[in-house]
């Protein structure tokens, strides 16, 4: 679950950092009211790092193929997503070859299927979006701020786009493959020779399909060059005679076993789930989110998953539908899924309040030890969330805007506000937030709503 970065020597004195103090916060925290949806997720991230050929994701039947085991047999119709998150490196530094990620469509049936490409995009880390450091908090409205391939393409995806190297129909005969994705992951020529591709596409099927995704090296032309793109018959026969990709990553700790130290593994199956919807409101019969009392906040988790539920034995990880059994129990994280939440805010006191809406990284726990959420100041080194935030909101002068803020996040950080409110007594405002949860980052994280005026409040409703 943690992100992948590339690390280079620097000659250079360091000094020690310096100790974080703890801070905590003590507020309700609270779990995210709606639900997942029940969109099936074609979800592949194991191995993230592909050192040998194979199939990394396969949900066609097994019959016919040399190994059974690689495939897991599920048919998608309808709407579905294909997210695919892995990462290339030279198996010695002689071994420069391309790896090629290769993601396949089969229509099994007789008649013609027609796909069609929704929303999609796929990026290199080199040279579409290389690890930068970036501010905490940044305008994004154009795009142009990002920091690894994962926080690009969901900023893509979140504005509703079509990368233009997809088209936006596939039709694929009877009985036949249509390759959805053959892209290289090089590594010739970078130092050092790492590099990963993250995808996401939204799709529809007319009909049933299944999918696989696979890894395969460049091959050489007579000359010792590289032939670019393998052939639809190559991908076949790879998906057909071909076992598991490798190395395998770390095997995953039984959910049961609460006593030992946990190892989520990596996600290779199918997960329901590609959109998460709440209203935030008081209670199921409430039209309305009360603002905290001043001086006050409440938070809603975001990202919870197995042990990490900040106090609210909430889990909010997509559940798997089929999985290889070396990998991930549950799509811990939900990379790639969209958080949709709306906030019909309500100031239920007489006087002005000043409110502010932020994301912040508490300490991950599963109970609350202290309370309320624990930070570090300063925050820790690890870059936890980095990723577009979309707010959708009147502002005081009660115009529509709508704000794309790219927000930087360290282990422990308080964060930087969405969106601040000046609300009159009795007012009403609607804020909506929506985000694709990025490849790279590391759950948990909360939403926070903060009255921080410090007048005192009659309530209305008394």
């Amino acid at each position: 679950m943690f992100p992948f970065l590339l690390i280079f020597p620097i000659a250079q004195i360091t000094l020690p950092p310096t100790p974080s103090e703890e801070i905590v916060h003590q507020q309700q925290v609270r779990p995210l009211l709606g639900n997942l949806d029940s969109i099936p997720m074609f979800n592949s991230n194991s191995p993230e790092k592909v050192l040998k050929e194979g199939i990394l994701l396969s949900t066609f039947p097994p019959e016919g193929k040399k190994v059974p085991t690689a495939h897991l047999n599920f048919p998608f119709k309808g709407r579905f997503d294909v997210f695919a998150h892995h990462i290339a490196e030279a198996p010695t530094p002689e071994d420069l070859r391309t790896l090629y990620l290769g993601i396949i469509l089969h229509n099994p049936g007789k008649q013609p299927v027609t796909v069609n490409i929704l929303q999609a995009a796929s990026y290199l880390s080199q040279p579409d979006a290389p690890f930068i450091e970036l501010p905490l908090r940044s305008e994004n409205i154009l795009g142009t701020i990002f920091a690894g391939p994962g926080d690009r393409v969901m900023y893509d995806v979140l504005r509703g786009r079509r990368q233009d190297t997809f088209p936006p129909q596939i039709v694929i005969p009877p009985g036949e493959s249509r390759m959805l994705l053959n892209a290289p992951i090089p590594v010739n020529g970078l130092t050092p020779p790492l590099n990963g591709r993250s995808t996401l596409m939204r799709l529809w099927s007319s009909n049933i399909v299944y999918a696989a995704s696979l890894a395969m090296f460049a091959s050489k032309n007579p000359d010792g060059s590289e032939r670019s793109l393998p052939s639809l018959e190559e991908w076949q026969d790879l998906l057909n005679n071909g076992d598991l990709s490798g190395p395998r990553d770390k095997i995953p700790t039984p959910l049961e076993e609460a006593n030992k130290p946990i190892i989520y593994g990596r996600v290779a199956g199918v997960a329901q789930g590609s959109e998460w919807k709440a209203l935030l409101i008081d209670d199921p019969k409430a039209q309305h989110l009360t603002i905290p009392s001043s001086g006050q906040a409440f938070s809603y988790v975001l990202g919870a998953l197995h042990r990490g539920t900040l106090g609210t034995s909430q889990i909010q990880s997509a559940p798997m539908v089929v999985r290889y059994p070396d990998t991930a129990y549950r799509a811990h994280g939900n990379y790639s899924l969209q958080y949709s939440l709306t906030l019909p805010l309500y100031n239920n006191t007489h006087n002005l309040k000043t409110v502010i809406v932020s994301m912040q990284t508490p300490i991950k726990e599963d109970q609350l030890i202290k309370a309320g959420l624990r930070f570090l100041n300063p925050p820790a080194q690890q870059v936890f969330f980095r990723g577009t935030v979309r707010i959708r909101y009147k502002d005081d002068q009660n115009l529509p805007k709508t704000q794309y803020l790219h927000l930087v996040q360290k282990r422990g950080q308080q964060g930087e506000a969405l969106v601040v409110l000046n609300m009159k007594g009795g007012e009403r405002r609607l804020v909506e937030v929506d985000f694709l949860y990025p490849p790279d980052a590391t759950p948990p994280q909360v939403l926070t709503v903060q009255t921080i005026n410090n007048v005192s409040s009659t309530s209305l409703a008394k």
